[in-house]
């Protein structure tokens, strides 16, 4: 799957926007502040319904305006698909696929993969469980539609269970029905654990060569799934923490608890590896992510590099660089250096200033590298 173009009205700092990508490299240069990011984000968006920064739709919409459009054409086999999506401050996102509208946003997750690797995502490693969670749930979310639906049928109920424990400070009574939430929680939940230690199952298999190659031979990455609570005693233990749980006002025992270790040998990198071990490890992650993409989706995705690069050492930059091989690619940087002197062809450029995106001619990008 490839992006032939976008097209945005009122998003962010975009009035008015259209962009053709070529199916190789494609580099989006320019100052810091100037809008280079949320064309990624709006690619994003357009393939997840999410923003990568957590971000409402509220919030991406242009500020003077109440409602925002991204139009993309994605091309398969020779068969170009349109989608279009209708951003509302006050309303939820409409979404429709060659004209017709859909029901659910997760009907369009899986069209078009996409792989976003930031510098925030070097960090993946030694922040907190919830980044770990939030990687591992977006990529499920694009390549398995039942982990989607049991993973928010299980918000859901987590978001109604927690309301449920502030409500009964004040009518003990409703304590009746806890057990009613519980058990869907134990049956939505159990799903999600099963999901999530088979994806960590597939993502061995994968990431154990890659980190080998990026580290030299020197290190071998193992990752551990670390749930919360195993499916087996979720019931027992989510019964045995109600108490705990009402005084608290907060669910305390459940998947959204869950945790992912990296080792290296008997070493965890999370608490005692050094910088250059964490970013490689993350690196080895994401790199894994679109192999993973290849072999559960028997697709290419579209890989998002934003300002990334001037993160990597020379090392891991032309490691990353040389992986790309034949996925499109969609690249921001503040300036055309790294790619000097390397061996990376280089298909299109575009100049982003102040909210307006200009692409360079061949003898213009052959001027500037």
């Amino acid at each position: 799957m490839v992006i032939k173009s976008i097209e945005l009205a009122d998003y962010r700092n975009y009035e008015s926007l259209t962009m053709q990508f070529d199916r190789g490299t494609n580099i989006l240069y320019g100052d810091n502040a100037q809008g280079k990011t949320n064309i990624l984000e709006a690619i994003f968006v357009a393939a997840t319904t999410k923003s990568h920064r957590g971000s409402k739709d509220r919030e991406i919409i242009n500020f003077d305006k109440e409602e925002a459009h991204i139009r993309t054409y994605l091309e398969k086999e020779d068969v170009v698909t349109r989608v279009d999506m209708h951003l509302r401050k006050n309303k939820s996102k409409g979404i429709a696929i060659d004209g017709q509208k859909i029901k659910k946003a997760a009907d369009l997750l899986g069209l078009c993969n996409v792989v976003f690797f930031s510098p925030e995502d070097l960090g993946i490693i030694k922040n907190g469980p919830s980044e770990r969670r939030r990687f591992v749930d977006m990529e499920l979310c694009q390549l398995d539609s039942f982990y989607l639906y049991n993973l928010n049928h299980y918000n859901k109920i987590i978001n109604q269970r927690n309301k449920l424990l502030k409500d009964m400070y004040m009518n003990p009574d409703l304590k009746e029905t806890l057990n009613i939430w519980d058990m869907q929680l134990v049956s939505f939940g159990s799903k999600v654990i099963e999901r999530r230690r088979l994806f960590v199952n597939q993502l061995n298999e994968i990431i154990h060569e890659i980190h080998k190659k990026l580290s030299g031979g020197k290190e071998e990455l193992l990752i551990k799934y670390e749930p919360d609570v195993d499916i087996d005693e979720f019931e027992k233990k989510l019964r045995f923490s109600q108490d705990r749980d009402i005084k608290a006002k907060m669910t305390s025992v459940g998947p959204h608890r869950d945790d992912f270790s990296f080792l290296v040998g008997d070493i965890d990198i999370r608490k005692y590896g050094s910088q250059g071990q964490q970013r490689t490890a993350a690196l080895s992650l994401k790199l894994s992510e679109i192999e993973l993409v290849k072999k559960i989706a028997k697709d290419t995705p579209v890989l998002l590099l934003d300002d990334v690069l001037s993160e990597l050492d020379s090392n891991r930059q032309n490691y990353l660089l040389n992986s790309i091989g034949e996925i499109q690619t969609i690249i921001t940087c503040t300036g055309l250096e790294e790619f000097v002197n390397n061996r990376f062809e280089i298909n299109k450029v575009f100049q982003v200033s102040e909210g307006t995106v200009t692409c360079m001619s061949s003898e213009e990008k052959e001027a500037k590298i």
